[in-house]
């Protein structure tokens, strides 16, 4: 009888089985359904995806060597299964290589297949039944799923696809590395546990103080609904009312009474997933909260770089990034929506663990709002096909609620029925309008600064606007420290500064920062004076929540101060629009800044007004199923922007670099580890510079240009020291 292998020899001179290797895959496949329907179909696309592995071409390959991809077997499994009409499993197949393809392209793949046009067809059938002791009557195609939406099915053809390509993966991983399957432990949720120890924390907390007391009686609203099923779920609070462990204790609980099994956190900036996870880790045990950030390359790095010498801990964390099998997930909305909308098998291996989840979005009024109607729209058809439930946290909450023109979702329950109490008790700033709006320059703003008479925090729109400001306080003595801040600076410079900014107004020096908008979520500053350029109201009344945080000046103790530039500028027309809507409403009644409602109504005149929901035909290009259309449609961030590695920062950057600069392939942890030292420029900043950049033949640049230790990158000249390389 011939023998049918899967893949080559490993280390310890064993072949791979292919029938073994469909089997497991298939088992695999089969635990990753969150439903009982779903069973017959993910096991039928385990044992078919590699059914073109019985050509005798793709067995002599094994055997005698060749091209990797010189015989493409993807096609025979994704052919037969159209021909069985399981299109699902035909879609999932086609793409477990190369990625989820186009509708039109999947055709193509196997269109010879429906025709009867592969001659080698019924021989390598007979081969596949033979091998694997399946008889042809019991493929069984599987019930309809009964998806009332297309865009349900395109939903479930990804969930399908993840599964799949994460079961071959980890069939092929015991194969030839059985040390790093044995490493990938599943640990389940320890829900009773965590509940414990956030009580115990919970307990620890001062209760005294109206702001304590407010904090306590939230959680408990919230609690009081977390025994509801699984859907959409709200949660607004002001800013420094405890989202965080609010969300967390809700989530506990929630998951607890639907048989979740994990939390998902989706932040939208790197500085709040490094805060957040800390104190995450710090109630519940480093062991069981995973950071995941947006990696580079991710698509040409599958692996983790296991491959230092680390904690057994840190290997699992390492390897668990590629699939999110792990208890608590903190990520960054970048990694989360780009991997859900891709069609690359490394960015979607992952995603069929959202499934049985609890996915918390803090901060969700920063997703783009050129993308949100799909953005929505792909949350509801998780929900609905993956047994979700997903709690959105922010101070200002998006009109997210389907309305007439706006197909978001229906049913959002609030977990605070009258959060207008909240927001009334804990009014702590007063809001002014600088020069009644008036334009103003520089000189003028800072003179407004100066008379405020005490620690001041004052927001730009841009890079530019904030450097200005801060040049032109060089020789004003008014304050005991100045700092600047913006993304020209490192994170690892960012958060230096960031501390420093803290440490002093604990010590209650009288300082001033001059920042971009990168402080306005997540950064917790309690200044007394706060200054901001006019811009969309998210940003106006996220400002304000950097001021007077802890209640300790009064009600109303703040001072919030909206100021328009002369020339000023804004990132962008979107940005520009929104502003100018957020003044006129502003100029007609500041007072209506009080209310906890007027951002609702605000983002739903925006997105009515000035919008596109759906610039890029998202979700159109999804209920035709061409999801490689939709992978290069669908950003969350601004593609204009490349990172550029500073060389310059400090010892410790050119020493990593100097570690780094001579290695074939980076792990995801070299990557992790320079992002701390890279800086998000346009591309035409680099093509200016051009003889400053180097790209390395790891596919990063560098910045061997000056940088500033106030400022951040610079183009002024490099001092002498540094230009020894």
């Amino acid at each position: 009888m011939t023998e049918y292998y899967a893949h080559s020899k490993n280390s310890h001179n064993e072949r791979h089985s292919l029938s073994k290797h469909l089997h497991q895959t298939a088992k695999f496949l089969e635990s990753f359904a969150c439903k009982e329907d779903y069973k017959p179909i993910f096991k039928l696309t385990g044992l078919l995806h590699d059914f073109g592995k019985y050509q005798p071409a793709f067995q002599s390959y094994l055997e005698n060597g060749g091209q990797r991809g010189s015989v493409p077997h993807a096609s025979w499994g994704a052919g037969y299964a159209r021909f069985l009409r399981v299109l699902e499993t035909s879609v999932a197949i086609d793409g477990h290589h190369k990625g989820l393809p186009d509708n039109s392209a999947w055709k193509s793949d196997t269109e010879s297949f429906m025709r009867g046009e592969v001659s080698e067809f019924e021989n390598i059938k007979k081969a596949f039944f033979s091998d694997t002791d399946i008889k042809e009557t019991d493929i069984k195609i599987p019930n309809s799923l009964g998806f009332v939406e297309k865009s349900q099915r395109e939903v479930f053809i990804r969930f399908l696809f993840s599964a799949l390509t994460d079961s071959d993966w980890l069939s092929t991983e015991e194969h030839f590395e059985r040390d790093t399957f044995g490493m990938r432990i599943s640990s389940a949720l320890p829900i009773d546990a965590m509940m414990r120890k956030l009580e115990e924390d919970f307990l620890k907390k001062s209760k005294e103080g109206e702001i304590n007391q407010l904090r306590n009686s939230a959680r408990d609203y919230a609690l009081q609904k977390a025994n509801m099923p699984c859907g959409f779920y709200s949660l607004a609070l002001p800013t420094g009312m405890g989202k965080t462990l609010t969300s967390m204790a809700w989530a506990l609980r929630h998951a607890k009474k639907n048989d979740l099994e994990r939390i998902i956190i989706v932040l939208p900036y790197l500085n709040i997933i490094d805060q957040t996870a800390q104190i995450l880790k710090n109630i519940f045990g480093e062991e069981w909260v995973l950071e995941h950030h947006s990696g580079y390359n991710e698509d040409e790095h599958n692996g983790c770089g296991v491959t230092e010498s680390c904690s057994p801990i840190e290997e699992r964390k390492k390897l668990a990034c590629e699939n999110w099998n792990y208890p608590v997930i903190v990520t960054t909305t970048v990694q989360f929506f780009e991997s859900l909308f891709s069609n690359r098998p490394s960015r979607c291996r992952k995603i069929h663990n959202i499934a049985k989840s609890v996915m918390i979005f803090d901060e969700v009024q920063a997703i783009p709002k050129e993308v949100i109607l799909p953005t929505l729209q792909m949350l509801k058809d998780v929900q609905a096909v993956m047994k979700t439930s997903f709690l959105f946290c922010t101070a200002t909450q998006p009109a997210f609620e389907k309305n007439q023109g706006f197909d978001g979702i229906s049913g959002i329950c609030p977990l605070i029925d009258n959060p207008a109490v909240l927001y009334e008790s804990t009014k702590r700033v007063a809001y002014h309008l600088l020069n009644d709006l008036k334009p103003i320059d520089y000189n003028g703003l800072l003179s407004s600064a100066i008379l405020a008479g005490d620690s001041a925090l004052v927001i730009f729109n841009t890079k530019k606007a904030a450097l200005e400001f801060y040049n032109c306080t060089d020789k004003c003595g008014d304050w005991e420290r100045k700092y600047h801040l913006s993304t020209a600076m490192c994170p690892t410079h960012r958060k230096a500064v960031i501390k420093n900014i803290r440490d002093d107004l604990k010590a209650k020096k009288k300082i001033l920062v001059a920042s971009t908008q990168l402080i306005e979520a997540g950064v917790d500053f309690d200044f007394p004076v706060v200054f901001r350029a006019i811009a969309p109201l998210e940003a106006v009344i996220q400002s304000a929540g950097r001021c007077n945080r802890e209640g300790s000046l009064g009600e109303l103790g703040g001072k919030v101060f909206l100021f328009k530039l002369h020339d000023g500028g804004m990132p962008n027309k979107t940005y520009a629009a929104c502003a100018g809507h957020a003044e006129e409403l502003i100029k007609q009644d500041i007072n209506q800044l009080y209310g906890h409602t007027i951002f609702n109504e605000y983002y739903a005149q925006v997105i009515r007004l000035y919008i596109d929901p759906d610039k890029f035909n998202i979700n159109e290009a999804r209920k035709r199923f061409d999801f490689q259309t939709v992978n290069d449609a669908y950003r969350i961030i601004d593609t204009s922007t490349e990172g550029l590695y500073v060389y310059n920062y400090s010892d410790e950057s050119r020493q990593l670099l100097h570690s780094l600069e001579y290695k074939n392939l980076l792990s995801r942890d070299d990557y992790r580890k320079m992002q701390a030292f890279t800086v998000q420029v346009y591309k035409h900043f680099i093509i200016q510079n051009a003889s400053l950049c180097k790209l390395m033949p790891q596919g990063f640049k560098i910045w061997y240009g000056n940088y500033d230790n106030k400022k951040g990158i610079s183009v002024a000249p490099i001092e002498a020291d540094k230009l020894v390389l």
